[in-house]
């Protein structure tokens, strides 16, 4: 059996139990019944998926995969494609906003690059930084498919070995975030197929594109999708013929969190046609994924609503990096300490509703 098939046919339902006793035990801390509204059901949740009644989250990683994108020759990005590279040895160096986010929240960040067009000499670190590359950036998707069928299911695969690797050094809770000048454009044409939204309703301005720009960006994505003609069938078919490297190690990632039962927080719209992608393969990862915020970006609505994801924050941010997840993890943790260290009524001495 192919690793990817063993890891989608792995993700079991939540443990009905594990719940049961979590809310049991919510409905008697020393607070108003229900009190605590979402933060009660998150810790809920979180025990459904790791079968734990009382989780605790000490170990907190946030994955950040790279990747460049053929589309960029068509002008669709306000930043040229070596940020991606510049980027990447920004988050190794510590210096990016996700490394400023994961800190604050005690979370560790793994760099990973699926397919930054360019090599990369590492000299430090080198236990935040993995070595996955597929290729150097997909192709011009105006032009043919991004990558081929097989490299699809190699970004995938390749997704889900980064998470199963880093379960050595402990997992209790894991983010997944990106890096990729031009890589809205393939999440726009992502969500625009499998959602059914019109494209002109899922594609945003992505690093701040002016209108013409905008406007050609989505007259490429038009192009694109009536070129290759996707399977709708077939999730790594419309990873292969619109996707990107990060976004397909993504998918892999959320799957094998999923087959792991490990809680996965997702971050803004490229993560979100990630899980778009994951949710495809096996729906049930729905169960396992936390969405942490709503980005700016037009299409991230549409791909929360399809899934079924409602987001902890809105906070108009549309970085990317993992940012997202790293706020999101925050309040998931804190949702499991108000489960685990909050006292009862009965522990307390405080009398309950009359």
């Amino acid at each position: 059996m192919d690793r990817l098939k063993e890891t989608i046919e792995r993700i079991e339902p939540l443990n009905g139990k594990a719940m049961e006793a979590a809310r049991a035990r919510q409905d008697t801390l020393t607070k108003p019944l229900r009190s605590l509204g979402v933060l009660e059901d998150i810790s809920v949740r979180v025990a459904g998926i790791t079968g734990d009644s009382m989780p605790e989250l000490k170990h907190k990683v946030i994955l950040t995969m790279a990747s460049d994108h053929g589309i960029v020759a068509e002008g669709v990005s306000a930043y040229p494609q070596e940020v991606t590279l510049q980027m990447v040895h920004n988050f190794i160096n510590d210096g990016a906003g996700i490394n400023v986010l994961a800190r604050h929240i005690g979370a560790r960040v793994v760099v990973v690059d699926m397919g930054v067009a360019a090599d990369f000499a590492i000299t430090n670190k080198t236990e935040n930084f993995i070595d996955n590359k597929i290729g150097y950036g997909t192709a011009n998707m105006t032009q043919g498919a991004a990558m081929s069928y097989d490299a699809a299911k190699q970004s995938i695969e390749s997704g889900i070995e980064v998470l199963e690797n880093v379960l050595e050094n402990g997992v209790d809770i894991v983010g997944v975030g990106d890096m990729g000048i031009g890589n809205t454009t393939s999440s726009s044409a992502i969500a625009a197929f499998i959602t059914g939204e019109a494209v002109e309703t899922v594609t945003g301005r992505g690093t701040g594109l002016d209108d013409a720009g905008l406007t050609r960006k989505i007259e490429q994505i038009k192009k694109a999708l009536d070129i290759n003609k996707p399977d709708r069938g077939d999730a790594i078919d419309i990873l292969a013929k619109i996707g990107g490297f990060e976004i397909g190690g993504m998918a892999g990632a959320i799957l094998a969190a999923a087959a792991h039962r490990i809680p996965v927080v997702v971050d803004g719209f490229i993560a979100g046609a990630a899980a778009l992608i994951a949710y495809e393969l096996n729906p049930r990862v729905k169960d396992y994924s936390i969405a942490s915020h709503l980005s700016v970006e037009a299409g991230h609505r549409a791909i929360l609503d399809y899934i079924g994801l409602a987001p902890l924050l809105n906070l108009n941010m549309r970085l990317g990096e993992g940012s997202g997840a790293a706020l999101g993890m925050g309040i998931v943790d804190a949702s499991c300490k108000i489960l685990r260290e909050m006292a009862t009524f009965e522990e307390a001495g405080v009398a309950g509703k009359e």
